[in-house]
């Protein structure tokens, strides 16, 4: 896929629905509404890949209720929106474990997975029971398994690095996403909850990610002797 990879996660479906006054499974539901709002916006704004944090391995802590109503919802999504995506060129792979996922909902994914893969205009990436150390934990056994550790091979077995990562709500942490994936991207955080979530709001930040310099720890040209006239104590943080 051609385009930038840029990764959401997807906070405060739940502090919206509060808000609100409403149960927070009806924030999951907006939470869904904003999730096709930016998979129709994504490839008019140059992103190839997008990965969405949509149910991290953390969150089965999450009341047993929640957690089913969060099934139900990926489960509508995916039977609703798998001839969607068909139409659109959109190529959905879900990445995390499986094993720990109900049986149904393993089933929906491995269908949609084989009714999208021909999709060329946007890989869909949806990380469910995810967890960023236990992928890579996954990834250096397989390694091992191989003979060969590089940091090609690793990146080979986790996926393409990540350029942009948005997380909404106002939160500032990973949370154990994509880890590996992210040690070069730009990170912005959005105030807003994910429910309330435009197009707009991530075309806005595709073009601050585009107005950025990214240096990957080179030395800027335009700077003088490398350090734009400072002293250099410190120079390699830039």
């Amino acid at each position: 896929m051609s385009g930038i990879h840029v990764a959401i996660i997807m906070d405060g479906n739940g502090r919206w629905a509060n808000a609100r006054g409403l149960p927070r499974v009806a924030g999951h539901r907006a939470g869904a509404d904003a999730v096709r709002r930016v998979i129709e916006a994504a490839p008019s704004l140059g992103i190839g890949v997008l990965t969405l944090y949509a149910f991290s391995s953390d969150n089965w802590s999450r009341p047993p209720r929640e957690i089913a109503a969060l099934m139900r919802l990926l489960s509508r999504y995916l039977v609703q929106e798998a001839a969607r995506c068909v139409k659109e060129g959109v190529r959905l792979q879900a990445i995390g474990r499986r094993d720990r996922l109900p049986p149904q909902v393993v089933s929906l994914i491995e269908q949609t997975e084989r009714k999208t893969a021909g999709g060329r205009r946007l890989l869909l990436r949806l990380a469910l029971d995810y967890s960023a150390r236990n992928a890579i934990v996954e990834a250096a056994r397989g390694l091992v398994r191989e003979g060969v550790v590089t940091d090609e091979h690793f990146s080979r077995l986790l996926g393409p690095d990540v350029d942009l990562l948005i997380r909404t709500s106002g939160e500032q942490r990973l949370s154990d996403f994509l880890l590996w994936e992210c040690a070069y991207a730009e990170l912005i955080f959005s105030k807003r909850m994910w429910p309330d979530f435009e197009a707009s709001d991530l075309d806005a930040a595709v073009r601050e990610f585009r107005a950025r310099e990214r240096r990957f720890g080179a030395v800027p040209a335009a700077w003088p002797n490398g350090n734009g006239g400072h002293a250099s104590s410190g120079a390699w943080l830039d």
